[in-house]
């Protein structure tokens, strides 16, 4: 997956959230489960772009295209964060952290997780 993705357009998110809940979807089964109604022609044409951006990848099965997403939502939305926090913070995360801390944007169980993984990254025991 590239470190420099480009951004994705309203109907091209879309798309891939359903790629990413619905694992390896052919242009069809997009289109039957996206709220607007698309041709397929049109559902084939958003995938080929985020396979050009590098968002999807597709194996072929028969005649068909069959596309998944080239990394985890996860990785993605870290990526993405990454170029928030190199854009406004001038790379810091911990600039970044602290401010959704003070601004009450984590509950008490998700400063207990991120305590956690970061004690587990630091080798600590938790």
């Amino acid at each position: 997956m590239d470190a420099n993705l480009p951004g994705l357009g309203d109907l091209e998110r879309e798309v891939m959230q359903l790629v990413w809940a619905n694992g390896p979807v052919t242009a069809e089964a997009v289109r039957e489960r996206l709220e607007r109604r698309l041709k397929e022609s049109t559902v084939r044409t958003v995938l080929r772009r985020l396979e050009d951006k590098g968002y999807v990848t597709h194996t072929v099965d028969g005649r068909t295209y069959v596309y998944q997403a080239a990394a985890p939502r996860g990785r993605v939305a870290a990526k993405a964060v990454q170029r928030v926090v190199d854009w406004f913070c001038n790379g810091s995360i911990e600039e970044v952290l602290v401010g959704m801390v003070d601004a009450s944007m984590l509950d008490q169980r998700q400063l207990r997780l991120l305590a956690d993984k970061i004690a587990k990254a630091k080798g600590g025991k938790k």
